[in-house]
């Protein structure tokens, strides 16, 4: 057992509390993620790392969902007033290219990649005394924006994970990329780094997600996972003609009737026999006034797919029933993709071999009875993922089990930060055992 990771893991407990702490105070989501991602580069460069970010981390062609340019300058100058270090705030960060890769190289070996992700949800933390982050003076100053899912928790364990490795520098081999990864909420950020090649050399890529204890998650770590739903995100626009709607309605050709038609016609898709699939409009606005033929209306809306092969299906069939809806209409339809993942799965193999490294290098910990537990919801890790997998490499998603003072997403969201030290003290075993210089390198 190599004790000097959970020595390093332990001293850094405090540290890496505070920087949960202080990402969850500055909550920021997709693509604003700048204040974050400057302390992020300043403690990678600080720590000797080769950091790259803006530009050079996510291809700007790939990027969905960014913020206006408006909101990016405004979010910006918020990010420099709540002390962003300006030095490493680069200009490519306030035009939105958010995130952080640090990259540790120790010679010929394989190639590890860890990713953490950092954004927040659009969400008004509970302010009440019950809720920890409120009465310790943590809960986030930026209203409508919140961690309520662990992403700042996530953040801090990279960081450690980067303390601890580059403590171990001497004792391994290969190459270590630490993925920062913005915008996981609404699946918007890691297409960009995957399309920037990023992934292409990786031999080895793991990442975790902090979870709720309990069944089938029944131990400190669950290994593997698989099943996350792929998932298509759109705002779909549909422009028409205003007319008075008293005087000359036949003059008008009405976007909302248009939306109207597209959402009755979404939610009646016909499901797949092939597997498990959804489709929800969570959204619709438009219009100016009861007297107006409204000339725009949009609607939000995603579908999801137990595969993707069934996501892209009901993508088809969402995008045809859209632009459908505005023709019968005399209306004109634009879709934008907001965000987009695949499905994903863990290589058996290599999950066991974590969980083979985790009972004998940290015996503290507990594996789960279930080693490969089926996934929730939707996660753009899947496309670095399938992204290493297309390329012979192994990938895995864990899970880092921890209490919570109430469910993801919801406004009390809080965790035992114990899983800290926990998560730092896995994700450094696993690298020092891929990459020790004793053994063989792929």
């Amino acid at each position: 057992m190599n004790t000097k990771i959970t020595d390093y893991a332990k001293s850094l407990s405090r540290i890496s509390r505070e920087r949960r702490r202080d990402f969850h105070r500055y909550a920021e989501t997709a693509w604003l993620e700048m204040r974050t991602s400057a302390v992020i580069n300043q403690v990678l460069t600080e720590l000797g790392y080769e950091v790259v970010t803006g530009k050079a981390l996510c291809l700007e062609e790939a990027r969905i969902g960014v913020p206006s340019p408006e909101e990016l300058k405004a979010h910006a100058e918020l990010a420099l007033s709540q002390g962003a270090p300006q030095e490493y705030l680069t200009e490519d960060m306030k035009e939105g290219f958010t995130g952080a890769m640090g990259i540790l190289r120790c010679g010929p070996g394989p190639v590890v990649a860890l990713r953490f992700d950092i954004d927040a949800l659009g969400l008004i933390e509970e302010e009440k005394e019950s809720h920890r982050p409120f009465r310790e003076g943590f809960s986030s100053v930026n209203k409508g924006k919140m961690h309520a899912c662990g992403h700042d928790g996530h953040g801090a364990i990279g960081l450690g994970v980067a303390e601890v490795l580059m403590k171990l520098r001497e004792e391994l081999k290969g190459t270590v990329k630490l993925i920062f990864q913005p915008g996981e909420e609404g699946a918007k950020g890691a297409r960009a780094i995957v399309a920037h090649g990023h992934l292409d050399d990786v031999d080895y890529f793991v990442g975790t997600h902090i979870a709720p204890a309990g069944e089938p998650d029944d131990g400190d770590v669950t290994p593997g996972t698989w099943g996350s739903l792929a998932t298509s995100k759109y705002d779909a626009h549909f422009y028409g003609q205003a007319a008075h709607a008293g005087g000359f309605p036949e003059k008008g050709r009405s976007a909302i009737v248009a939306a109207a038609n597209a959402v009755l016609n979404l939610t009646a898709l016909p499901r797949h026999s092939g597997g498990i699939s959804r489709v929800n409009v969570g959204r619709i606005e438009g219009g100016t006034g009861r007297n107006v033929v409204p000339d725009h209306a949009m609607i939000q809306f995603e579908v999801r797919g137990e595969t993707t092969e069934i996501n892209r299906y009901l993508d088809q069939e969402a995008v045809r029933i859209c632009e459908g809806a505005a023709r019968m209409n005399g209306c004109a339809c634009k879709m934008v993709l907001q965000g987009g993942a695949e499905s994903q799965h863990s290589d058996l193999d290599f999950l066991e071999q974590i969980a083979g490294i985790v009972e004998r290098e940290l015996p503290h910990l507990r594996v789960s009875s279930c080693r490969n537990a089926r996934n929730w919801g939707s996660e753009d890790i899947s496309l670095m993922m399938n992204r290493v997998q297309e390329h012979g490499g192994k990938a895995a998603y864990m899970r880092s089990m921890t209490s919570m003072a109430s469910a993801q997403h919801t406004t009390a969201f809080d965790f035992d930060e114990k899983v800290l030290t926990e998560g730092i003290e896995v994700f450094a075993a696993i690298v020092w055992d891929l990459c020790r210089r004793e053994k063989e390198t792929v």
